[in-house]
């Protein structure tokens, strides 16, 4: 296409911007890819890749011109530390996802469900954890995410500047803090189906030890059964309110943890 009828001033700023737009493209993309809801198997990677640029058209207005690269392999020094960072920071929000799947999981084998109508989603889990996954990601999205997760990437350039790798010592420390947060999280979240299994094995083995003639896992197994499906039916906006409070927290404070 010519340009040549437009002045040097406003062909320059349209190239810096350019370069501008892909450096920020790096890491949301990569953000993008780890995301709740946004970023899952079952999403076409056209409808994620409009979803990054989307959110490079609303994160890269906020952020100071970054200076186009010299070279080629300035570029490709950009590239592999704005993919790092994208991708860290994106799995630090996607261990939410993993701890609620942890919770169903847990949840699942302690009340003799986890065969029980099979999974929903991309990845095989038993159906508790499908249950509370789909209705994670449906109330996430209702909090606007979207909106957090673009505060998220424009705040990250203070945490991690652009074309710096990150200290692998700040990195490692929050990524395990992290991690530990993310399965205390999920044991938490199970711990009233594994409340309910433990009041479950003990009355089973008094009863056990009293008629030992009954076959006391015949009798009990449908017990269990429905106990675990009244948990969930009574306990899962408590466990959801959890989940959420702790996801926005996250938002709140995404630093923490780092030194």
């Amino acid at each position: 296409m010519n340009i040549g009828f437009l002045p040097p001033e406003l062909v320059a700023l349209l190239g810096a911007g350019f370069w501008h737009g892909a450096i920020v493209f790096l890491r949301v993309s990569a953000m993008v890819a780890m995301l709740p809801a946004f970023g899952e198997q079952y999403v076409p990677v056209r409808v994620k890749l409009a979803i990054a640029l989307a959110f490079t058209f609303v994160v890269a207005p906020a952020l100071p011109l970054f200076p186009a690269p010299d070279t080629p392999l300035q570029y490709a020094g950009y590239a592999a530390s704005e993919a790092i960072i994208g991708l860290a920071l994106g799995v630090g929000i996607r261990l939410f996802i993993h701890a609620i799947q942890t919770a169903g999981t847990i949840a699942a084998q302690s009340t003799s469900l986890a065969q029980v109508l099979g999974g929903i989603g991309a990845e095989a889990m038993p159906a508790i954890g499908a249950v509370l996954l789909i209705s994670a990601l449906a109330l996430a999205v209702m909090l606007g995410i979207h909106v957090r997760a673009a505060e998220f990437m424009i705040y990250s350039y203070m945490m991690f500047p652009m074309g710096e790798f990150p200290a692998a010592m700040g990195l490692s420390d929050w990524g395990v803090h992290r991690i530990s947060r993310a399965f205390s999280l999920g044991f938490s979240l199970a711990a009233p189906f594994l409340i309910g299994a433990l009041i479950y094995n003990l009355t089973l083995g008094v009863i056990n030890r009293a008629m030992p003639q009954l076959m006391v896992a015949f009798v009990g197994a449908p017990v269990v059964t429905f106990g675990g499906l009244a948990i969930l039916m009574v306990a899962s906006p408590m466990l959801l309110e959890i989940w959420s409070t702790a996801l926005m927290s996250f938002f709140a404070n995404p630093g923490e943890g780092m030194r």
